[in-house]
């Protein structure tokens, strides 16, 4: 098996390390060889973080080069039009529809793009999920990445069975119930799109 990459962005307190942390269990669990690399913006200010997660039968290296990515998630819009030129060509973008504005655009330095959506779709195979009504709908918010995550997993190879024991044993303890619940939603979105 060749090497598959993913990336996986977002602001700070979004997420991504928690994300990229399942990813590697379930990875790993399936006899992978898995490397992970963290690249931090000002995560305690909102600004970028990017994650790779890289597997295969044998991984030389962590990061993920321009143009290789088989699957880019991302947990804002902006975020997935400042990385979607990482992806493959044939590659995958699972994005949270939701806006967070940067700093530049807050102190009005800079103007949030618009269409962006729709500028990605003419490139790639988008796939859009308002993750945060999906979370409101559970009761926390904050469960919106583990709903992402729930979306992408219907665009790899792994049972959905092996998912949720790599989540129990890696999400605190007190939002294992939670967080699963939020991946099956996601996870049932994506019947929905296609049905």
């Amino acid at each position: 098996m060749e090497t598959k990459n993913i990336m996986i962005v977002g602001v700070g307190g979004q997420g991504t390390l928690l994300t990229s942390r399942i990813l590697g269990g379930l990875m790993l669990d399936a006899g992978y060889d898995v490397k992970l690399s963290e690249v931090h913006g000002m995560a305690q200010r909102g600004g970028s973080v990017v994650t790779f997660v890289r597997y295969g039968e044998a991984v030389a290296e962590p990061i993920v080069e321009e143009g290789q990515a088989d699957l880019l998630i991302a947990f804002e819009r902006l975020e997935a039009l400042r990385y979607a030129h990482f992806l493959k060509p044939d590659g995958v973008l699972v994005v949270n529809d939701q806006r967070i504005d940067p700093m530049p655009v807050v102190i009005g330095a800079a103007v949030y793009p618009e269409q962006i959506l729709e500028t990605l779709s003419k490139e790639h195979q988008v796939v859009a999920v308002d993750a945060m009504r999906v979370a409101r709908e559970l009761g926390n918010v904050r469960a919106f990445n583990t709903v992402v995550l729930g979306v992408a997993a219907r665009h790899m190879d792994f049972a959905k069975e092996d998912w949720l024991r790599v989540i129990e044993r890696t999400v605190p303890q007190k939002t294992v119930a939670l967080n699963k619940e939020a991946f099956l939603a996601g996870y049932r979105e994506e019947d929905e799109r296609t049905a």
